[in-house]
């Protein structure tokens, strides 16, 4: 299935598979929204796969918020690669 970015305002809709032969258009679609955007939502309720490269793009976004003081919402069920990346066992 192919990648679809959709956005209104600050929220984003991903639907498709996120993989590494469709970054390209991942990248493209979140190269400098920080600098326009102060927080952004991605729902990836419609994310049917992601590869390690997908999963490293969300976490490089997720970085770059960090590193910007920004705020990046991840919401929906979806991708158990990428639940299991952010999941830690250690309480804070």
């Amino acid at each position: 299935m192919d990648l679809k970015i959709t956005n209104c305002n600050n929220f984003f809709k991903i639907k498709g598979t996120l993989n590494k032969s469709n970054l390209k258009l991942f990248h493209r679609e979140f190269k400098n929204v920080f600098e326009k955007l102060n927080d952004i939502t991605i729902n990836i309720q419609d994310v049917v796969g992601m590869d390690k490269y997908g999963v490293e793009a969300i976490v490089q976004l997720h970085n770059e918020a960090l590193v910007k003081n920004k705020r990046l919402s991840i919401v929906a069920f979806g991708c158990k690669e990428l639940y299991d990346h952010f999941k830690t066992d250690t309480a804070a």
